[in-house]
C-alpha cells in the first residue's frame, strides 16, 4: 500500500508473456496472502491485439490456428491496448504515453520485451517507403503473422534468412502453406543455440523431407529490388523484392523473404530514463533495476549477466517480483529470482495443408518433436551419452559431468524428457549404480 493509504500503484509496460503472467500472478497472490499489501495493476501495451503467445505464431502462420485460440487468459486490471510508452519521469514518478495520456506509477515494471534483429543488407532499408521493401517482413508480432500470411501462396517463391528456432518455425510454416522455401543459415547448422551437429543434422533431414531447401555456411549480402525506379538490371529500384543475393553473388529468386536472425532487447525507454543498461536492463536477485521503484522481467530483462530470451524464464521472473511486490510486511517470504534452467521445446507438426511439392507418400509420418537443455556440447572429460534411430529418426543425447546431468538433446521420440529435465533441474547426484544408458530409458534415470 502507498505511503498514503491508498492502493499501490503497479504499471506494467508490455503486453507479452511477462506483462501479462505478472498481472495474474498480483492479483492471484494478493487473493491468496491476506497481509497482502492493496495493489492497483495498469497494463500497457502496444499492440492493438489481445495478448498473445507469441510462441505459436508459426502455427498462425501455417493456418493452424486462428490469431484467437494463442490469446493469452486475460489480464485483471486496467489494460490498455495500442499505446505505447514514448517517457518514463522517474522524479514524478509518471509514464508518458504516445496518446498524450500520463500514467502515475508508485512501482513500475518493464516488460518491453525484444526487437528482431535487422542484418545489414544492402537494399534492406527504405525509408522513403517507411520501412522494409515490400515483399520483406520481420517475424516477430502478431502484426508481422498476418501480413507475411496474407502474402504467401502455393507455390509462392520464399527465402527465411536465419536457421535458429524463429527461423525453423517460419521455415516449416511457409511449406505447410505451400511456399517453396529456402532456409539460409550463416551459421555451421541449424538452431547452433541449442541443438548439436547430429541433432541439427537430423532436423536439416526433416525440414528437407517437407520441401524446404536448406542452406548452411550461407551468407546473404542482400536484396534485389524490381527496378522500379532506377532502370532495368540495376536492381537499386524501390519496388518489391525480386531475389535474395547470397555473398558468392548467386542470387535466389524470391517473393517473400522472411527475416530471422535473432532479437535484440527493447532498452530504450530504460536507457533514455537513466537506468542501468548492459545488454539488457540490468536487475538484481529482485528484479530491481537501478531505480528501486521500478523492475524489470522477460526479454529485455538481463540478470546475472545473462538474457534468457524464453518464455520460461519470464514466466519464473513474473512470478518472483509478484511474490515480491505482495509480501506483506510481516510475511518474512524471500521472493529472490536465481535465474532460469531454460528448457527448449519445439514441435513441428506433421506436413498436411497444401505443400504441392512435397508429394504426401515422402512426407514424414508425424511431427517432429525436440527438445534441448543445457549444455549440449560436452567439454574434455565429460561422459556422453547418445543413442539414434535412423529409422524412425530419432536422436537422443545426454552429457554428465562428474555425477550430474549437465544437458541434452532430444528429437523425434521425447518419452524420456520428463524426468530428464527433472533431474537436470534439481542438479542432484546421479546414483552412483545406475549405467549412464538408463538415462536414455523411458525412465529417464528416475
Amino acid at each position: 500500500m502507498a505511503a498514503d493509504g491508498r492502493a499501490t500503484e503497479i504499471v506494467v509496460i508490455g503486453g507479452g508473456t511477462a506483462g501479462v503472467r505478472l498481472a495474474q500472478r498480483l492479483a492471484a497472490d494478493a487473493t491468496a496472502n491476506a497481509d497482502a499489501p492493496a495493489t492497483a495493476v495498469t497494463l500497457l501495451g502496444e499492440e492493438p491485439h489481445a495478448p498473445y503467445n507469441r510462441v505459436l505464431l508459426g502455427e498462425v502462420l501455417a493456418g493452424r490456428y486462428g490469431p484467437d485460440v494463442i490469446s493469452l487468459p486475460p489480464a485483471p486490471g486496467t489494460v490498455r491496448r495500442g499505446v505505447r510508452a514514448v517517457r518514463i519521469d522517474r522524479a514524478e514518478r509518471l509514464v508518458r504515453c504516445d496518446d498524450g495520456s500520463v500514467v502515475p506509477y508508485d512501482r513500475l515494471v518493464l516488460a518491453t520485451g525484444s526487437n528482431p534483429v535487422l542484418p545489414a543488407l544492402r537494399g534492406l532499408r527504405q525509408p522513403e517507403r517507411g520501412g522494409l521493401p515490400a515483399g520483406v517482413h520481420s517475424f516477430r508480432t502478431m502484426d508481422d503473422c498476418l501480413a507475411l500470411s496474407a502474402e504467401v501462396r502455393p507455390g509462392t517463391r520464399a527465402v527465411v534468412i536465419g536457421g535458429g528456432l524463429l527461423g525453423v518455425s517460419a521455415a516449416r510454416a511457409l511449406a505447410e502453406r505451400g511456399a517453396q522455401v529456402v532456409l539460409a543459415q550463416q551459421g555451421e547448422y541449424l538452431m547452433e543455440r541449442q541443438l548439436d551437429r547430429a541433432g541439427s543434422l537430423l532436423l536439416r533431414r526433416h525440414l528437407e523431407s517437407w520441401g524446404v531447401e536448406v542452406h548452411t555456411e550461407c551468407r546473404v549480402r542482400g536484396l534485389v529490388l524490381d527496378d522500379v525506379k532506377d532502370g532495368p538490371g540495376s536492381g537499386l529500384g524501390s519496388g518489391r523484392l525480386a531475389a535474395v543475393e547470397l555473398a558468392d553473388g548467386f542470387r535466389l529468386d524470391a517473393e517473400l523473404t522472411v527475416l530471422a536472425c535473432g532479437v535484440r532487447p527493447r532498452t530504450g525507454l530504460a536507457r533514455d530514463a537513466g537506468l542501468d543498461v548492459g545488454r539488457g536492463i540490468v536487475v538484481d536477485d529482485e528484479l530491481r533495476t537501478s531505480d528501486p521503484y521500478i523492475h524489470a522481467i522477460g526479454d529485455c530483462a538481463e540478470h546475472g549477466d545473462r538474457l534468457y530470451g524464453l518464455a520460461g524464464a519470464a514466466i519464473e521472473q513474473a512470478d518472483a517480483l509478484a511474490r515480491s511486490l505482495t509480501a506483506g510486511p510481516a510475511s518474512g517470504r524471500a521472493a529472490r529470482y536465481t535465474g532460469t534452467r531454460a528448457l527448449t521445446r519445439l514441435t513441428l507438426a506433421a506436413l498436411g495443408g497444401h505443400a504441392p511439392q512435397v508429394p504426401p507418400t515422402e512426407r514424414p509420418s508425424g511431427p517432429l518433436d525436440l527438445a534441448a537443455f543445457g549444455e549440449t556440447t560436452p567439454r574434455p572429460g565429460d561422459d556422453v551419452v547418445q543413442l539414434t534411430d535412423a529409422t524412425r529418426g530419432a536422436y537422443r543425447k545426454v552429457v554428465v559431468r562428474g555425477d550430474r546431468l549437465v544437458g541434452g538433446v532430444l528429437l523425434g521420440d521425447l518419452t524420456t524428457i520428463g524426468a530428464l529435465a527433472r533431474t537436470w533441474e534439481d542438479d542432484e547426484p546421479l546414483p552412483p549404480t545406475t549405467p549412464l544408458l538408463h538415462l536414455l530409458t523411458p525412465d529417464g534415470g528416475s
